[in-house]
């Protein structure tokens, strides 16, 4: 296709020769039969390949139009060209409704629409009135109602229509700016000097409104013409952008060919566009109308008073429909007419028109929700900038709202409007917008960013929103509409704080009427019914902000809000059980610090309740809630807490109360209940040694093995691994005890901490003398530390290996608390490196650095649980990453060190069998076990150790006697099976018994699990001869390569009784019956048989 495009752009350019085109005709030169004015054969075989390509879909269609234009609009081509409009106007007329003939449409459209491009007007004047007849009905059919393409096209034609039926003349009367007024960049504009600016304005408006009086008189305009401008205005309400778009050129090109009184016409007509009852396609096509007229100098500035109140509501345009609004390219659109005006316009007719649009352009660049119409109010304050000369603060204001700076919604909310707002005229037209268009926008979180937007302009003028913003956003709390009363609540409690931030004092009234504002949202029932929710989460947020800034509340309405609190922390939603524990904390701390004893334990002992609650919100809430309260309520109960708190971090035994989201605020609670304490009693003089030493035992015996158990918490629902938020949470945890633990232990015989050097020489002097009877961090709590961050930074999850990695690299690299005790501290650092911004979430990165944990004994047991779960998981990319990793660890010797590799080989086989062992019948760790076991032996990794596979194997055996037994997991059994297969044929007394079980499953229930058993008998007959007597072996093979093991189980148990027979085997023994081939050594056979006694459990258990 591209090669004929190219072909035809070719054409296209060699039908433009000077000369009469019949000489170029072969075909003529040869006849000479060519009568007088006959087309040319050449142009008719151009013409018929140029209509059958304006039937495609394709760039060839656009190509074949523009060929038409250049040939049809030659001197020479009248008849052709009259015959081509007959054949479009059959096309056109034609009422056809298949696919081709729509194509064949368009390419007629676009092609007539080229030829009026390019053509002269005297040859076109002739075909107009049967073309516009043709394409105004062709606008209003059916056709034309589902193709916005022909539509388009439709107003190309239309406006190319209006230009040849008008005459050329050149319109005097635009405003035209000189070559002298412009200025070709920014630098240049501000370096000139106020003076010749001056001069250079005044002479160029001089010059521009000097018009020739011939402009004021009437012109003929053909009532064609009036039809034109009526269609193209009818094309700016279009649905589809692009039909707008030549809408709006066509109305600048023909409104440019009228005189000024006939152009003001025009203008009222686009301006009509824009009343309330047109909709979102009527104003963004009259914004596009009004930038083309203002870039031709066609809107006049007379005019311009007209137009800017329009364009500021179109920078405003934002209607809402159900759960959204419309209006983003409306205001994009007039941003693009404020640009237009800033290159248009010389600077002392737009100085008032740019005070006016300034503050609006600045608004919308800093409070829009859409980055785009961001972009395009900054581009068009900066282009006016740039224009207009030496605008008040402009430089500044275009490089703090840049580009990059609007990209982020937050960052132009509460950095760039705050620092724009400094400049006088801008402050109030930026709160005047959040009040009325934003705290109430239908986007939640454009109300909540609003309302801190208001709180950060503040500081400017705290007088002026104390009076009058205060006042009014009062009585909004209330209001009918949702998003009014939400952001209003947000706003109010912003503003609030805002003032208490700026020092700024509240009268007594206004103290009343906060204080009220609670009480009376409650009394109109607002939590209630749609949006209760959200205006929950906003009164939470009230609360807090009131109680931040210290507002003076009766006794009664203190109550009230606690009892408010308390009701949102048992919502089941975690947004509002969030900001309710937020504004506790503040409200205890403002309100209840100075309360009387029974108050403390009372608010202390119904959370405590809360925590056993039946109720799983409830149980969530409670938690978070002790979290925050404060040393004077949890040193009464501190036990209690610390106790109930962890009894909640564990797995509930009822799997009916079982819920994640409660062990994760537990696990969070318990870790902030531990610091609260912890830092009270820094200074053991004013508690009793006992007493401390109480707390810091309770931390090490219970909360670190609570904490530990919730790192082992691998729940599953429907929602996936809920378990990773508490091992999430609970690694966060184990390191803040961590430091509070090593903390107490570095405080001296003064009672105050140490120095960090200091601390590090004692621990290092300790550690020396095994002086750790006293320390309540110690080697054991330490490896257990490492060992479980190290399981979950090579597990499966990459979110939760990188979390893990990054707590293990705090701990070793934290230069305030020194954590000791730390077994092969040194090699940890040297696989830890001290970078911090390393990408641990990586697989190639992170597994081959960890995987060398496996050589110490005190963690490899856990780095392997951990490891093997990504070994033989089901995400390639990370099995590839994990198993390279380990491969290269266990071979990445010469030979010279080929006895560490056997070491290595030796410790991860029996950390293996530890694993079967540890996590016996546990499917989520056994299945992917078996998995590794699987590829390890692929790869022979173990068939170094010779000495050593027989008990390997043996106990690999062992484990799948249990975990096979009565299994239904399909990938569980073929993984045994596998394994089965590779220990049948190692040249060792422990094949037999392999053998003997693996020939058990030839009669498995499952027909796919026949199948696979059978092909691995299969191979291991072939790598393997001592199983069967070598003349048997060929009908051993030949059973089962002929028996249909997937298809009937009868005939598949009778197939394997002979493969029994030929093996010289009985059904689950593994020895050799009398008669039997092989000649194998006896004390071998009875070896095998004491080692297979316990698997005759599994072959009873099959049922064959």
């Amino acid at each position: 296709m591209e090669a004929k495009c190219v072909i035809l752009l070719w054409l296209s350019i060699l039908v433009l020769v000077p000369f009469d085109i019949s000489t170029i005709d072969t075909s003529i030169a040869n006849n000479n039969s060519l009568i007088e004015f006959e087309v040319a054969p050449l142009v008719l075989r151009i013409i018929g390949f140029c209509k059958d390509y304006l039937s495609t879909a394709g760039p060839m269609r656009t190509i074949a139009g523009l060929l038409l234009s250049k040939l049809l609009t030659r001197p020479d081509m009248p008849r052709a060209f009259i015959s081509f409009v007959g054949w479009t106007h059959e096309v056109l007329s034609s009422v056809k409704e298949d696919v081709l003939h729509h194509f064949r449409l368009l390419g007629a459209v676009e092609a007539l629409a080229s030829i009026f491009k390019a053509g002269r007007r005297e040859l076109l004047l002739d075909v107009i009135p049967v073309v516009w007849s043709d394409t105004s009905v062709l606008f209003k059919s059916s056709a034309a109602t589902r193709s916005p393409l022909l539509r388009k096209y439709l107003m190309k034609l239309t406006q190319r229509i209006g230009l040849m039926a008008l005459p050329h003349r050149s319109s005097k009367w635009r405003y035209v700016v000189p070559m002298q007024g412009r200025t070709r960049s920014l630098g240049e504009n501000v370096s000139l000097n106020s003076s010749s600016k001056i001069n250079q304005y005044n002479h160029a408006v001089n010059d521009n409104f000097n018009l020739d009086p011939m402009q004021h008189e009437d012109m003929d305009v053909p009532d064609v013409v009036e039809e034109i401008i009526e269609m193209l205005l009818s094309g700016l309400r279009d649905m589809d952008t692009v039909v707008r778009w030549s809408a709006a050129k066509g109305i600048g090109r023909i409104t440019s060919c009228l005189t000024s009184a006939l152009s003001e016409e025009v203008l009222l007509s686009v301006l009509e566009l824009f009343s309330p009852g047109e909709g979102d396609g009527s104003w963004h096509g009259g914004c596009l109308a009004l930038a083309e007229l203002a870039r031709r100098g066609l809107l006049l500035p007379t005019s311009l008073p007209k137009v800017v109140p329009v364009v500021v509501k179109a920078l405003h345009y934002d209607i809402r429909r159900g759960p959204h609004s419309v209006g983003s390219h409306v205001r994009d659109a007039a941003a693009y007419v404020c640009w237009a005006f800033g290159r248009a316009y010389y600077h002392a007719d737009m100085r008032s028109i740019l005070e006016q649009l300034a503050p609006h352009l600045l608004t919308v660049a800093c409070y829009d929700r859409e980055v785009n119409c961001r972009r395009a109010a900054a581009a068009a304050f900066q282009e006016n900038v740039g224009r207009q000369g030496n605008y008040p603060h402009g430089i500044d204001i275009v490089n703090t709202a840049d580009y990059f700076s609007l990209s982020s919604r937050v960052n132009s909310y509460l950095q760039v409007a705050v620092c724009i707002a400094q400049y006088e005229g801008y402050l109030y037209p930026f709160v005047d917008d959040l009040l009325h268009n934003k705290i109430c926008h239908w986007d939640r979180t454009l109300r909540e960013l609003a309302a801190e937007a208001l709180s950060a302009l503040v500081k400017y003028d705290p007088e002026y929103f104390t009076g009058s913003i205060l006042d009014k956003l009062i009585p909004c709390t209330l209001s009918s509409d949702l998003c009014m009363r939400h952001g209003a609540t947000l706003a109010l409690g912003e503003l609030v704080l805002g003032l208490h931030q700026c020092n700024f004092a509240l009268s007594s009234d206004k103290h009343k009427s906060l204080a009220g504002v609670v009480p009376a949202v409650e009394k109109a029932r607002l939590y209630r019914g749609k949006g209760g929710e959200i205006m929950r989460a906003a009164v939470s947020r009230f609360i807090e902000c009131i109680s931040f800034s210290k507002v003076q509340l009766p006794k009664k309405i203190k109550r009230s809000l606690l009892d408010t609190l308390n009701e949102n922390l048992r919502h089941p939603n975690s947004h509002i059980q969030n900001a309710a524990v937020k504004a506790q904390k503040q409200f205890i701390r403002a309100y209840l610090y100075s309360a009387d004893d029974e108050v403390v334990g009372d608010v202390t002992l119904k959370y405590l309740n809360m925590l056993t609650d039946p109720n799983v919100a409830v149980r969530r809430g409670s938690a978070l809630a002790i979290g925050v309260l404060p040393y004077e309520f949890l040193i009464g109960r501190w036990r209690d807490v610390l106790l109930k708190l962890c009894s909640c971090c564990v797995i509930e035994e009822n799997p009916k109360d079982r819920d994640a989201e409660a062990r994760v605020n537990a696990v969070r609670g318990l870790v902030s209940v531990c610091e609260t304490l912890a830092h009270a009693r820094e200074d053991s003089s004013t508690h009793c040694m006992e007493d401390n030493l109480s707390l810091f035992l309770l931390i090490k015996n219970e909360v670190m093995m609570s904490l530990f158990k919730a790192l082992d918490d691998y729940s599953v629902d429907n929602r996936g691994d809920v378990g990773s938020w508490v091992r999430e949470a609970a690694l966060v945890g184990l390191e803040k005890c961590t430091y509070i633990l090593c903390k107490r232990d570095s405080i001296g015989s003064t009672g105050r901490p140490e120095s960090f050097g200091s601390v590090l020489e004692q621990c290092i002097d300790d550690m020396d003398k095994n002086n750790q009877d006293q320390a309540f961090f110690d080697t054991n709590l330490a490896t257990s530390l490492i060992g479980g961050i190290c399981k979950q930074a090579v597990e499966k999850m990459d979110k939760l290996r990188e979390a893990a990695a990054k707590v293990l690299h705090r701990i070793l690299y934290n230069h305030v608390i020194y954590v000791p005790y730390i077994p092969f501290r040194e090699k940890l650092e040297e696989i830890i490196p001290s970078k911090a911004d390393l990408k641990w979430v990586v697989p190639s990165f992170s597994y081959p650095r960890f995987v060398k944990l496996l050589q110490f004994s005190c963690y490899s047991k856990s780095v392997l649980s951990g490891l093997v779960i990504s070994l033989g998981g089901l995400q390639d990319s990370l099995k590839r990453a994990s198993v390279t990793a380990l491969t290269e660890y266990l071979q990445g010797f010469d030979e010279v060190d080929l006895a560490e590799s056997m070491s290595k080989e030796y410790k991860l086989a029996t950390d293996i069998l530890w694993v079967l062992q540890h996590y016996k019948r546990c499917d989520r760790v056994i299945v992917p076990t078996l998995k590794t076991i699987e590829i390890l032996f692929s790869k022979r990794i173990f068939l170094n150790m010779e000495a050593y596979i027989p008990t390997f194997c043996a106990g690999v055996l062992d484990s799948l006697a249990g975990e096979l037994k009565v299994s239904k997991d399909f990938s569980k059994l073929y993984a045994g099976i596998a394994i089965l297969g590779y220990i049948a044929s190692v040249s060792e007394e422990i094949n037999l018994m392999a053998f003997s079980n693996l020939l058990t499953f030839l009669g498995h229930r499952y027909p796919m699990i026949r199948k696979a058993s059978a092909e691995q008998v299969y191979l291991v007959l072939l790598q393997n001869g001592n199983l069967v007597a070598e003349e048997k072996t060929e009908k051993a093979l030949e059973i089962i390569s002929e028996t249909c093991w997937a298809g009937d189980i009868e005939i598949a148990k009778h197939r394997r009784q002979e493969l029994y027979d030929l093996a010289g085997l009985k059904i689950g023994l593994p020895s050799k019956t009398s008669d039997g081939a092989s000649d194998k050594n006896e004390s071998k056979k009875h070896t095998a048989m004491d080692e297979n006694a316990s698997y005759s459990s599994l072959v009873g258990s099959s049922g064959f």
